[in-house]
């Protein structure tokens, strides 16, 4: 009973649930338009280039891990008859081994990696 009275008040009913309903898709809008450039400038950039950084603690200097890095892991394992396992499940030992056959037999990009 109590809608048909707060119908009966309001004149145009079908005017104001389409005011009511207009204003609430352009908030909809609104937001939208708000929030989508923030949430753009929110994500991070792709990386490109060096996304892991190696400490050597014996040679105190740093690694760019990358292909080529991971190339010399390979070769590391081969010459040293060790099965094939990634550098980060290797132990403190191994690393160390690495590292210093790795400052033993540079690349040409060797310069490059140290930073």
């Amino acid at each position: 009973m109590s809608a048909a009275f707060q119908k009966a008040e309001i004149p145009n009913w079908e005017d104001y649930q389409m005011h009511i309903a207009n204003r609430f898709i352009a908030s909809l809008f609104l937001t939208a338009a708000l929030v989508v450039p923030v949430s753009m400038l929110a994500a991070p950039a792709p990386q490109t280039g060096v996304s892991i950084r190696v400490y050597d603690k014996n040679h105190k200097d740093y690694h760019n891990w990358d292909d080529n890095e991971n190339k010399a892991w390979g070769i590391f394992l081969t010459d040293n008859h060790k099965n094939n396992h990634d550098y980060a499940k290797s132990s403190k030992k191994e690393q160390g081994q690495y590292w210093d056959w790795r400052h033993a037999h540079p690349d040409e990009h060797s310069d490059s990696d140290k930073r």
